[in-house]
């Protein structure tokens, strides 16, 4: 099974206790400021838990970690749209679901914040599914603007949502307004009408759809 099957999985307690304590440490002191005995200390498991899993750096960590938040938040957001058609409430609900998850979230949401758009895999956060929904959008006439575009459009996306993450996380705005507020501007720049912008923006927001169950998780540590 390659990486990213295995980051489709449930983690095991231990597995989240690493994963929580180097969101953290990423977060607060770089990739290449933290060390193995530093993890494993805030992770409250013995160097052993870590070292032998055979990773040589936390460099090779910190790529675990990224995969697996990549794929599991991917995962949930698309269960979650399953039943949506419109790619304008498709790119919404979307939006709305990372920054209330950074609400409720916060070190995942100030980890996806600082390297959202630095680190490969978590670009795929936006250049996966919502690229296929962009152009969708303009193949159904939803959207005025050209293929062309699209990669400006998702770097929009991206770099408006990790804007507004931010403000919840520095608490200038709540969720539901950071989230409503980017997901309109968003839809209006793309030439959905400001009042249909506006209710589909505040619309009420499904619940991300569940993890994996964790019955079926496999060592990714």
């Amino acid at each position: 099974m390659d990486r990213h099957s295995q980051s489709r999985k449930s983690l095991t307690a231990t597995q989240k206790r690493i994963q929580q304590a180097a969101l953290r440490l990423f977060t607060e002191k770089g990739v290449d400021r933290v060390n193995l005995k530093e993890l494993a200390q805030r992770a409250n498991v013995a160097r052993g838990t870590i070292y032998n899993n055979k990773r040589a750096s936390t460099e090779q960590i910190f790529q675990e970690i990224a995969s697996q938040v990549n794929a599991e938040m991917q995962e949930r957001v698309l269960a979650t749209l399953a039943q949506i058609d419109d790619p304008a409430q498709r790119l919404s609900v979307g939006v709305r679901l990372f920054v209330r998850r950074a609400h409720e979230e916060p070190e995942w949401g100030a980890f996806i914040v600082r390297f959202g758009m630095n680190n490969s895999l978590l670009r795929q956060l936006w250049y996966g599914q919502p690229r296929r929904d962009i152009s969708a959008g303009i193949a159904k006439c939803r959207y005025k603007l050209s293929p062309g575009q699209v990669p400006s459009v998702i770097t929009m996306i991206a770099t408006s949502a990790l804007g507004a993450m931010f403000l919840v996380q520095h608490g200038t705005r709540s969720w539901r307004k950071a989230g409503s507020d980017c997901a309109e501007l968003l839809l209006r720049a793309l030439g959905i009408p400001a009042r249909e912008a506006l209710r589909i923006a505040t619309s009420e927001l499904p619940p991300l759809a569940p993890a994996v169950q964790a019955g079926h998780a496999r060592k990714s540590f």
